[in-house]
């Protein structure tokens, strides 16, 4: 086993506002060619710890060292939207200063590792979500870095891209860092967790994989309870006496005052007990109130070896029908979503007065320049109600400090729990949904899951997470994989 250190944080402290610490001398250790996952409630800091990493971000206070001449590749959540523009070979270019003869040759070893098979030509923009998950992982992978970071890297890809990236992360000797919300996928491969403390702003070692960390994340979570239960007890019991001595004269007094010294001691050992990335409200999705034909299908598309095939159907979804789009990474599932939406599917109508609210795997339907404050307000559908605004968004942990801050400044996971809350404002006849659980933590799952089963409106959605579908009735499949 390599037991060289290969980065350090040594009493790192950071914080976005004088008030607000991120981190507050968090000391850790990586060595040469682990396989880590970086854990914590959102908020907790996770991609600023990478962004400290990479030195985009710089810490307030403390040192981080990284092995010499080590290098480091970073593998995003979502494509750079002035990226999408870009022919794949362009795309690839701009992960070098100068670039190389044999960069087409390097292209395709990456390409073939994370199993993506795209023309170069293509513009980025144009291949799936899945297909860009790829692309993104193989973007880091062509830098051959030292350190790789990989910020929810399962996002978009379906079965077989997970299995696939998990054998190639095992194969993987070089060292690995992960954030992601896939509990199954990170146990595969990790050996060791960083834990960040939201309540603390410190860090957490945890040696061994992903689920032995969470059973002693929450062991130690149970042992703060009861210590707090203890010290409230005992807190209480002082208080009493404090009451009582303070009335009596002389030594009495003295004693109460010693109490009440004691008091304030056992009062600072009570600990903020974590709670595990707080779970969003129960919530529903209120219906457009709508009769008839919502959509109407007549053929349907997919992308087979470069072309295109189509396949006439008959499918009439009214109010209550749900539909599930089925098919591999790169058939064109999304495209069939974004064509519905757009109205530039010939083949595929919604009824004119429908309010269609749609989640974009890439969030592309939100104005990334608006503050969350006035994007909330302008999905609001019939008269603004600000305080009902701010009471659903609260129940997406949209909180007050977050209402100024533009959308973009959100992370990703706020951003798809904004975009709920804007879909219960809106109150929408259809629901379009494309990879509604993409960056969203696992805990919030079963409480959208239940919200989207008892919607009853007209829904059509496309998800790879299999987990997440089965706890969803569905009247039947659109499966463009057979066309």
């Amino acid at each position: 086993m390599n037991e060289e250190v290969i980065l350090r944080f040594d009493e790192v402290c950071f914080e976005y506002q004088h008030d607000k610490p991120l981190l507050h001398e968090a000391s850790f250790s990586v060595r040469r060619g682990a396989k880590i996952t970086l854990m914590g409630q959102n908020g907790a800091g996770k991609s600023t710890l990478f962004g400290m990493i990479t030195g985009e971000i710089k810490p307030k206070s403390g040192r981080i060292s990284i092995a010499k001449d080590t290098t480091i590749a970073t593998a995003r959540q979502v494509v750079a939207r002035e990226d999408l523009t870009l022919s794949v070979s362009e795309y690839f270019a701009k992960a070098f200063s100068i670039v190389s003869n044999d960069l087409t040759s390097k292209i395709y070893k990456v390409m073939e590792a994370v199993n993506l098979n795209v023309p170069t030509e293509r513009k980025v923009g144009e291949l799936s979500g899945g297909q860009q998950a790829r692309l993104l992982l193989a973007f880091a992978l062509i830098q051959n870095s030292d350190i790789l970071l990989l910020d929810e890297p399962t996002n978009n890809l379906d079965q077989a891209g997970i299995e696939h990236l998990i054998e190639f992360l095992i194969r993987y000797d070089k060292t690995v860092i992960v954030i992601s919300h896939d509990a199954d996928f990170l146990n595969c491969f990790t050996e060791g967790v960083i834990y960040l403390n939201v309540f603390s702003h410190k860090i957490e070692k945890y040696v061994g994989d992903y689920y032995s960390a969470v059973e002693e994340i929450t062991r130690r979570v149970e042992s703060e309870e009861r210590k707090n239960a203890q010290l409230k007890r005992a807190i209480l019991d002082r208080k009493e006496k404090v009451n009582f001595f303070s009335n009596k004269g002389g030594k009495m007094r003295r004693l109460a005052k010693k109490l009440k010294d004691e008091t304030e001691e056992l009062e600072e050992e009570i600990v903020d007990v974590r709670h595990e990335d707080r779970t969003i409200r129960q919530f529903n999705i209120p219906m457009q109130e709508i009769v008839g034909e919502i959509v109407k299908i007549s053929a349907i598309s997919a992308f087979k070896d470069g072309t295109t095939e189509k396949k006439a159907v008959d499918l009439t979804i009214r109010k209550r029908m749900h539909y599930i789009v089925s098919g591999p990474n790169g058939i064109g599932k999304s495209t069939f979503l974004r064509s519905l939406v757009s109205g530039k599917n010939n083949d595929a109508k919604i009824l004119e007065e429908v309010r269609v609210g749609y989640y974009s795997q890439d969030f592309s339907n939100l104005d990334f320049d608006q503050t969350v404050f006035d994007s909330l307000m302008s999905a609001m559908s019939g008269v603004a109600d600000i305080q009902a605004m701010r009471s659903i968004a609260a129940g997406f942990l949209i909180t007050g400090d977050l209402m100024g801050h533009k959308v973009s400044d959100l992370s990703e996971g706020q951003k798809g729990l904004l975009s709920f809350a804007r879909l219960v404002l809106m109150k929408p006849g259809l629901l379009i949904m494309d990879e509604p659980t993409n960056h969203i933590n696992f805990r919030h799952l079963p409480v959208i899951a239940k919200a989207i089963d008892q919607y009853e409106g007209a829904m059509i959605m496309v998800s790879h997470m299999p987990d997440f579908v089965s706890q969803i009735k569905f009247d039947d499949e659109i499966a463009l994989g057979r066309v």
